[in-house]
């Protein structure tokens, strides 16, 4: 059987600053910026703890990733040894990674004993893992609200490799950034 591809179109960089302006101060304005910036897959996004973001230097190790088995969410190892990784943020996640974390310690109060204190930087109201296809169904949400083409969370993760590209940088870093072990 033949297997349709659509062709991958990641957001340019006049789209990504829309994207950003237009999910400001949304709660889930952090992973976007920080999936635009990092190129990292969701699973890792949505695995990623506080204890891996030194917030001041904005660099965020990836140890683990969210993983789901039987209907269970688990954190489990990333994706391959290369995935392993420490990245430098650019200061636009940083700086949104920073107001995420303010912003999620008034939520864990507002929540009190109901918080699930698994340390995830990118939970729910509650502190629990957020499930992978409510993020892509919110920026998919946004995306249509804001007049850009529809992406998959995926996609993300091209429009990063693509706008680091695009800055001059190697291939063999970007490949290093994706946690790739191909160029």
């Amino acid at each position: 059987p033949t297997v349709r591809r659509t062709p991958i179109r990641p957001l340019t960089a006049a789209q990504v600053r829309t994207l950003f302006d237009g999910v400001r101060g949304d709660r889930l304005e952090a992973l976007y910026v920080v999936a635009v910036a990092s190129g990292l897959r969701q699973g890792e996004l949505l695995g990623l703890r506080w204890r891996d973001v030194d917030r001041e230097r904005g660099v965020i190790s990836v140890t683990h990733a969210l993983q789901r088995a039987g209907g269970e969410y688990r954190l489990g190892d990333p994706k391959s040894s290369e995935s392993h990784r420490v990245i430098v943020l650019a200061a636009t996640a940083a700086s949104a990674l920073r107001e995420h974390h303010r912003r999620q310690a008034e939520a864990r109060i507002k929540a009190g004993p109901a918080w699930n204190d698994l340390d995830l930087v990118f939970a729910r109201a509650d502190g629990y893992y957020r499930h992978g296809s409510v993020a892509t169904h919110e920026l998919q949400r946004h995306l249509a609200r804001l007049g850009l083409p529809r992406q998959r969370f995926h996609d993300l993760r091209h429009c990063a490799a693509s706008l680091l590209l695009g800055r001059g940088l190697e291939l063999k870093d970007v490949k290093d950034t994706l946690g790739h072990a191909q160029v």
